[in-house]
């Protein structure tokens, strides 16, 4: 079957559906929807359209990107817009089957918007909402609205359109497409996709190979992982479309095994597009030979560096080697080869759909396009944004994000994972592209970001980056392997109380050497946490170093708990949930901590009751208070006095 068959046929199942005359209810099955809970809503979903007799298709789809409001169910009842409904249970599941589908009830207060043309009173447009309005979705334009396991969905919406427009033209052509579109790898570095291509295109080797970098093992992302779990062709057909203009006839995806969805995602549509024609021989008629094979990476972060990747793909021990050469000169098993990342690759599947002019209204002068992020942290709305090259932190944090949780101060947000950097305040106004970022001391990264608040120790965050990079360290090169040993040892000091002034002058210069040192990308950018927070935190540095105190009281070494005599009622709550039983007293006696028994876990702060708050958390203040529980004044509770 040629393509205009092929689409043809998807065109007319893809109208079939959004026309159909019986209702469709939506469910996002992403890994962040099972996790909450989807799949015992589908299954109350199909009990009560059973018990109420309602006939209706039920559909799987990926996250649309409101993980904080997962499990979502989008319910599409024929003649009316669909409605999207968030945090929805089995019981609310079962309650709007009968109520919407059934009593033609929508439950305005349940839903968070309207989608299509129309409008239901009470209820706002959903992709108007503060979350979703100020976001452009190119790379996840497919997310949450198809069917990722059916072919025929990506079709209709113009999949493959742009690998047959490619194989129309000449390979440098659509590298030069690619390059007028300004697009930059989206792994982290930033380096423009198409000069890495025509390096490719012009080594004579007649063997190449191309990669697709799915491994993203930075803590708290999850872009390319939810990409290919909700639209898995638009990476492919971007790998295809890369092939043709680099001229390899054999592609690999390197994804970690601790993807299982993204895994089987991908299997199942490797699969799809071979019998349809997109992978193998002669594909599409143009001549053009190509095949992918998946390969599951063992879960180690230095193998998202391209070299250890390539390393790991040939069976050997994930380890980066020096460059010069470059992969585009001697990549895998010595052949020229090229690699990019989930992102790029459903980036270039956009713009030979569209175009490169299309594709340059979005973004800045040198940082062209948009850009997922993963929203997480210390914020009200988290989950996966797409928004253009150029927005403001403020904007992601506090329009897109919906601001810091429980109304707390915003201390800091960390850009570009664990090799990223903390930006705080100061900062806000800061524009989100390659060279902001950068000169502010962080980067974008696979695009994590992590929002803190008021309650995190930034000296603590470091240590906890700092430990990360330093395990994932794979100690070919000394920089990475002594320096982030001793980085991570002299802040651990400090969060124990026991750093030095001095020890902020090592761990400065530390952190110079093995940026400056390291063999591979990972060790270079593995100070970073270090560096920004030193440069705008430095006040907490001196804080831990020179007065012994934790500012934000997070770190547990330097905090102690008492129970204020004032305020105590002698209610016991604390004493019984104490884990150590480092808590004494009795019914209407002032409660006693004893110092030596408390693990400072914090539970005797959790418990005790709001409107006593009794307990308090300090760090380098010394509270009198009794060493033995003592009597409540009769009729005076809490006013810590004996008779």
């Amino acid at each position: 079957m040629n393509f205009t068959d092929l689409k043809e046929k998807a065109t007319a199942e893809w109208t079939s559906l959004e026309q159909s005359r019986q209702p469709r209810i939506i469910v996002g099955t992403g890994t962040c929807g099972r996790a909450a809970g989807a799949f015992a809503v589908v299954d109350a979903i199909k009990t009560a359209l059973a018990a109420h007799n309602v006939q209706a298709d039920i559909m799987n789809v990926g996250c649309i990107g409101l993980c904080y409001a997962e499990p979502l169910v989008e319910i599409a009842k024929p003649g009316k817009p669909h409605i999207m409904y968030g945090n929805v249970t089995p019981a609310s599941a079962a309650q709007l089957i009968e109520d919407y589908l059934v009593k033609d009830m929508p439950h305005p207060e349940m839903a968070l918007g309207t989608i299509g043309e129309g409008s239901i009173e009470g209820i706002p447009k959903f992709w108007e909402l503060p979350m979703l309005k100020p976001q452009v979705r190119i790379i996840l334009r497919d997310c949450g609205i198809i069917d990722p396991q059916n072919l025929n969905h990506y079709i209709a919406r113009d999949g493959y359109s742009g690998l047959v427009k490619a194989l129309k033209m000449k390979p440098e052509e659509v590298i030069a497409e690619v390059k007028k579109s300004g697009l930059r790898g989206r792994g982290g570095a930033g380096f423009p996709a198409a000069t890495k291509w025509e390096l490719c295109r012009k080594e004579k080797d007649p063997t190449k190979y191309i990669i697709c970098n799915a491994d993203e093992g930075d803590p708290g992302a999850f872009m390319n992982r939810m990409l290919v779990e909700g639209d898995p062709h638009s990476v492919l057909e971007g790998m295809i479309i890369g092939a043709y203009a680099m001229g390899a006839t054999r592609g690999f995806i390197y994804c970690r095994a601790e993807k299982p969805l993204a895994i089987e995602r991908f299997k199942f549509a490797l699969k799809q597009v071979q019998e349809a024609g997109f992978l193998g021989k002669n594909i599409l008629g143009s001549g053009f030979d190509f095949d992918i094979e998946l390969r599951e990476g063992a879960g180690a972060f230095v193998c998202g560096e391209e070299t250890a990747l390539m390393a790991s793909i040939e069976g050997k021990r994930g380890m980066p080697n020096p460059r010069p050469p470059f992969p585009a000169q001697s990549g895998l098993w010595g052949k020229p080869t090229n690699i990019n990342n989930v992102e790029t690759w459903a980036n270039v599947s956009a713009i030979l759909q569209h175009s490169a002019e299309w594709y340059t209204q979005y973004g800045t002068e040198k940082s062209k396009g948009t850009k997922t992020f993963a929203l997480a942290g210390k914020i009200n709305r988290t989950g996966l944004i797409e928004v253009p090259m150029g927005i403001t932190l403020r904007e992601i944090v506090f329009g897109i994000g919906g601001g810091i949780l429980n109304d707390k101060g915003f201390k800091a947000i960390q850009c570009g994972g664990p090799s990223g950097g903390c930006l705080p305040t100061s900062q806000l106004d800061l524009t989100v592209d390659y060279d902001s970022l950068q000169q502010a001391g962080a980067i974008i990264g696979s695009g994590g970001m992590i929002v803190m608040d008021e309650d995190n120790c930034m000296v603590d965050v470091a240590r906890y980056f700092m430990s990360f990079i330093q395990s994932e360290s794979c100690g070919k090169c000394v920089p990475c392997r002594v320096g982030t040993k001793h980085m991570l040892d002299i802040l651990t000091k400090m969060t124990q109380g026991k750093g030095t002034p001095e020890d902020v002058n090592t761990l400065n210069e530390l952190a110079q050497s093995v940026k400056q040192g390291a063999l591979c990308g990972l060790g270079q950018t593995a100070p970073n946490p270090v560096l920004t927070t030193y440069r705008y935190f430095a006040d907490e540095y001196e804080a831990h170093t020179k007065n012994k105190v934790c500012p934000a009281l997070a770190c547990k070494e330097m905090t102690t708990y008492y129970i204020l005599p004032e305020k105590c009622q002698g209610c016991g709550i604390c004493l019984r949930a104490c884990p150590s039983e480092a808590i004494k007293g009795g019914k209407r006696m002032i409660h006693v901590i004893d110092q030596d028994k408390c693990v400072k876990c914090g539970t005797c702060l959790e418990v005790c009751p709001p409107k006593f708050t009794a307990v308090k958390k300090v760090s380098g203040e010394k509270i009198e208070v009794p060493k033995e529980p003592v009597p409540v004044i009769a009729g005076k509770p809490g006013a810590g006095e004996t008779k």
